[in-house]
């Protein structure tokens, strides 16, 4: 079992219930590398490798609410062609990045009506069962200065044990 803290190297296959994948590391040559407890994978997914050992294979089915959330129609979004420069050369179904102020957003475009255009706000994946084939391939063991030079905040939990250290 893994232990909460423990840095681990995953290899998993995502995909759908229609068979078509949007995560393989097998395919990239490089396993996920994360801390366990450090909320960068869906918890559900972070569960499941949790209760394993390295060598452990298993598969895991998320039902929406479980990953990305149910699709919400709310987060569709009408904005009138005039304010969005180039509205007509939009890419109709597809993703694109917009500049805000407070940084960027991605949304996906979907059909322009009316003088309006309108964007998804919803992750791709919201409304979907996602299926994960999960390999634990192991456990990174780090040294004292190895850890030490985690930065605060981390998510390893390293930084409540310096505090602890120095009480």
């Amino acid at each position: 079992m893994v232990e909460i803290g423990e840095r681990v190297l995953v290899h998993a296959v995502g995909r759908l219930n229609d068979g078509m994948k949007f995560l393989d590391t097998y395919k990239v040559g490089e396993p996920m590398d994360f801390v366990v407890g450090s909320r960068t994978v869906l918890p559900t997914f972070e569960r499941a490798v949790s209760q394993m050992a390295p060598g452990d294979k298993v598969t895991v089915h998320l039902a929406p609410e479980e990953g990305y959330g149910p699709y919400d129609e709310s987060l569709v979004e009408e904005v009138p062609a005039e304010e969005f420069p180039g509205a007509a050369q939009l890419p109709v179904g597809q993703f694109i990045e917009i500049a805000l102020p407070s940084g960027s957003m991605r949304v996906k475009v979907l059909s322009p009506a009316g003088g309006m255009v309108r964007f998804d706000h919803n992750h791709e994946l919201a409304g979907r069962e996602l299926i994960f084939d999960i390999e634990l391939v192991g456990t990174v063991v780090e040294d004292a200065i190895e850890r030490e030079k985690h930065p605060a905040g981390c998510g390893c939990g390293c930084d409540r044990l310096k505090e602890s250290l120095r009480s």
